[in-house]
């Protein structure tokens, strides 16, 4: 390893390519949820299990891979009043546009809230660093996957938490989620920043010994492109998915 931990122009090439990666998974992956649950198609296939893993596969990976990226961050606290300004118009426009269930505390929230909650404790040198914190969080992040449906732990070692904690709508931010909370997407600060926070501790290892040079120097333009312009991407995706899945509804219909 060795050597600067950024490369020139503060880019670390596997970051953009994973993260590009995703994204067309995303899209992929709501383009199939739209067909199916809003247009009708009979996409029999698109269901659970694999839709879960699926829909997982994408968000875990936005996640730790924005906590990995949170290092090399000129400025967080701008990133993070990014990622809550996009999160609240989201959440208008798909309150206003009525197509689906309108997104409370979505996948944006959640890059927001935490790197926010990671902005603070950095502030007081409380990041995580190394493998050992990353390995510890990352069973936390598990241990707490649960949390929104009312339990905490491990297969047979979990505990059922008393209703009265989901008594209220006040703490669905938090992954509490109240018994009238419905969300067309939902990431809650709890389980997810523990999977952030294993990124930042890998992140900040990485950082500090330097990348290697075959992950700095990464180049796979299609994937690195959309990496860089995710979250443009996130924001324009559903606008373009549904009018033409309207139009492929006319056309076979």
């Amino acid at each position: 390893m060795g050597g600067s931990g950024r490369p020139e122009g503060g880019r670390i090439g596997v970051f953009d390519a994973v993260r590009g990666l995703s994204v067309i998974s995303m899209v992929l992956f709501h383009l199939c949820y739209d067909l199916r649950f809003i247009y009708g198609f009979d996409l029999g296939w698109f269901a659970p299990p694999l839709q879960d893993a699926w829909r997982a596969s994408i968000s875990w990976t936005f996640v730790f891979v924005a906590g990995c990226m949170f290092p090399l961050s000129r400025s967080n606290l701008r990133r993070g009043a990014q990622y809550a300004a996009v999160a609240l118009a989201i959440f208008v426009v798909t309150s206003v546009a009525s197509v689906d269930t309108p997104i409370s505390f979505g996948i944006i929230y959640c890059m927001a809230a935490c790197t926010l909650v990671t902005w603070a404790l950095a502030a007081g040198g409380l990041v995580p660093r190394g493998p050992v914190a990353a390995a510890v969080l990352a069973v936390a992040f598990v241990a707490l996957l649960d949390l929104p449906r009312g339990s905490v732990g491990i297969g047979p070692v979990s505990v059922i938490l008393p209703e009265g904690a989901y008594g209220t709508e006040w703490l669905s931010w938090l992954g509490l989620p109240g018994p009238a909370f419905s969300s067309g997407d939902y990431y809650p600060l709890l389980p997810y920043l523990m999977l952030y926070l294993a990124g930042v501790a890998m992140g900040s290892s990485w950082a500090e010994r330097g990348y290697p040079g075959w992950a700095r120097r990464l180049r796979v333009a299609p994937l690195n492109f959309v990496g860089r312009h995710a979250l443009v991407v996130y924001v324009v995706h559903q606008p373009v998915l549904l009018p033409l899945c309207e139009a492929l509804e006319l056309a076979v219909g």
